[in-house]
């Protein structure tokens, strides 16, 4: 029967099929027609699915990401990154990379970051000399960072399927998340040079001091969601409910660019996104309810230490199937599929579940900007109005970087887990 649970799975996929109706149909199907199970089973598994506290953290965070962005923080965010890095050669480029940084540690997205900076950053980059397909492509690929960076809706996903403390995946996503953005504004670096293309002014400790008070309450915002957790003040969940209000109230109080009347679509925009989110854990749950029946699980994990018990092996595997699994579905779609299948044989290689979570969300993060489903390459095409293949060309470089800070997260698990483990003491 597990054959024919993921067959039908692949085959909807394959037709086009949204993938949380893909998990539904295939899983209906299995417990109607062969199992001999009542189909209101499915209703049940996914509000069961989805009846987590944990999950309460997801249109927070949304709403707090989309209140940032509307109430002109991310403009700010930008001129400081400028004031850091935008005397450099390619400074420009350089910009958009540690602004992404930044912002991901407000939006919890990769989309939303990306189209933060692509509304802001595509047009001024072309203006400098940046041919458009690689503004676009650095915009893009800036992106990823989006769901590495703490606060992270993948993460939060992850946690509460793997029972895996969400503070701890927020941390251990620091340091991957800033390797990434420093890989990527290396081959920035690279090109600009290549072309001539060099810094925007002379670097300035007053511009940096001036700009970082402009910005003061945009960066306080990460300070306070892993302060707040760490602290003992709130939970992750409630960590998301006080960045939402924050946000808020920086738009409103301190910068003045959010209106009231943006509140009805902002609010809309955070309903949508959290629907499809939760709609997905949901049919993911009756999904994994079935795999977990059929010990699915078992079979891998027995599979996998007959063939190797070298934990190093077994992540490289992963990483290869997490990197095709990204061309196909979305982050959060992949962690709740793959999740319940290989966290057992990686605990029984005695992987730590936290690297493992961290690693996997980086791995999705490279997703974003591999076709044919790669989100922050649909989200930077609509902006440039470039198309996506160009768009991916331009990715390239950008990705392999990416890569090859991958494979050092995979051999160093030290870069993951080291704060983590310091806070815990």
């Amino acid at each position: 029967m597990e054959y024919v649970l993921i067959g039908l799975f692949l085959l909807l996929t394959a037709l086009g099929v949204p993938v949380a109706f893909s998990l539904c149909l295939s899983a209906a199907t299995l417990l109607f027609f062969y199992m001999d199970r009542p189909l209101v089973m499915v209703s049940q598994m996914m509000f069961s699915g989805i009846d987590s506290f944990s999950f309460m953290a997801v249109p927070f965070f949304m709403l707090a990401g989309a209140f940032m962005s509307a109430g002109g923080v991310t403009s700010r965010l930008v001129s400081f990154s400028q004031a850091l890095v935008g005397a450099f050669t390619g400074g420009l480029a350089q910009t958009v990379s540690v602004a992404g940084m930044f912002f991901a540690a407000i939006s919890g997205s990769s989309a939303a970051t990306t189209a933060a900076l692509g509304s802001t950053m595509i047009g001024e980059l072309e203006k400098k000399g940046y041919d458009r397909d690689w503004a676009t492509g650095i915009v893009a690929s800036s992106g990823t960072v989006g769901i590495v960076i703490p606060p992270s809706i993948t993460m939060v996903v992850y946690g509460a399927i793997a029972d895996t403390s969400i503070g701890d995946l927020f941390i251990g996503g620091f340091i991957p998340g800033i390797m990434m953005g420093l890989s990527m504004m290396a081959v920035s670096w690279y090109f600009a040079r290549k072309r001539g293309l060099a810094g925007e002014g002379t670097f300035s400790v007053a511009a940096v001091l001036k700009s970082f008070k402009d910005s003061f309450f945009a960066l306080m915002t990460p300070v306070i969601i892993i302060g707040g957790i760490y602290g003992g003040i709130f939970t992750p969940t409630e960590a998301a409910a006080v960045a939402a209000v924050y946000g808020i109230f920086v738009g409103l109080f301190i910068y003045k660019e959010l209106k009231l009347r943006d509140f009805p679509q902002i609010i809309f925009q955070a309903v949508i996104g959290t629907t499809v989110i939760m709609f997905l854990v949901g049919a993911a749950t009756v999904f994994g309810w079935l795999i977990t029946n059929l010990q699915i699980p078992h079979q891998v994990a027995a599979f996998v230490v007959s063939v190797t018990n070298s934990p190093l092996l077994f992540l490289f595997a992963m990483n290869i199937l997490l990197l095709i699994a990204g061309t196909m579905v979305n982050a959060s779609a992949a962690v709740v599929i793959l999740t319940p299948i290989f966290l057992p044989v990686a605990r029984a290689l005695g992987i730590d579940p936290l690297f493992f979570g961290v690693l996997m969300v980086v791995n999705l993060a490279i997703g974003c900007i591999t076709p044919p489903v790669g989100l922050d390459l649909f989200v930077a095409s609509a902006i440039s109005k470039v198309p996506i293949e160009r768009v991916m060309k331009a990715c390239l470089p950008y990705l392999w970087a990416l890569l090859a800070t991958l494979v050092v997260l995979t051999v160093f698990p030290w870069f993951i887990t080291v704060l983590p483990s310091l806070l815990a003491r």
